[in-house]
């Protein structure tokens, strides 16, 4: 599996342990909450790191990751709001799943991923991949560009050990920001210049 994928997965494995906690404290609104921030940062920055390689940018090898962590996320998540969004979740599952979503075992974090090792920094790598992703949309945002405007150039300036992260998931980043070419500086403050394949 990518980087990219198992440290998504990890995220999921305790957002899962977080949301059983929350449950067995009775604690329903903090549990959709948890649910509710993951799901978000799946769809906003995930999604869209991945896409690319889904959809075959590089080998089948990384399709197979994508789509494995696609489908490991898509299930877990649907069983996570199954108790908020019973007839919703119950008509997705049908769609790709036998029986019904109510009779399905609660996720465990365990069936996820085990703990990551003391010193483990996905968490920060998918932090990077974000934060670099945005800015260089708020780049095309700013020159009133679409999304899908090529990026000659991304100079990505932060702490050596992030950029060092960033080199891990570069390849996804390139793909969702249709960057050529990143050039990574280690200074410690973080920041991102764009330049555009036209010029702009």
């Amino acid at each position: 599996a990518k980087p990219l994928d198992v440290a998504m997965l990890r995220r999921l494995s305790e957002t899962v342990g977080a949301v059983t906690r929350a449950l067995e404290d009775y604690e329903y609104t903090r549990a959709l909450e948890q649910i509710e921030a993951f799901f978000w940062w799946f769809c906003d920055d995930y999604v869209e790191l991945v896409k690319g390689r889904r959809y075959g940018a590089h080998d089948e090898d990384a399709a197979a990751s994508a789509n494995g962590a696609l489908r490991a996320a898509l299930e877990v998540q649907l069983r996570l709001l199954a108790p908020f969004l019973p007839f919703v979740c119950e008509e997705v599952w049908s769609w790709w799943q036998e029986g019904s979503i109510h009779a399905a075992g609660w996720p465990s974090a365990d069936e996820l991923l085990p703990a990551p090792p003391d010193g483990d920094a996905s968490e920060v790598m998918l932090d990077v991949a974000a934060e670099v992703l945005s800015e260089i949309r708020k780049a095309k945002s700013t020159a009133q560009l679409p999304m899908r405007a090529e990026v000659a150039r991304a100079v990505v300036r932060d702490s050596g050990e992030r950029l060092d992260l960033l080199g891990e998931v570069e390849d996804d980043v390139a793909d969702a920001g249709r960057v050529a070419r990143f050039e990574k500086v280690a200074d410690g403050a973080f920041s991102v210049e764009v330049e555009f394949a036209s010029g702009g």
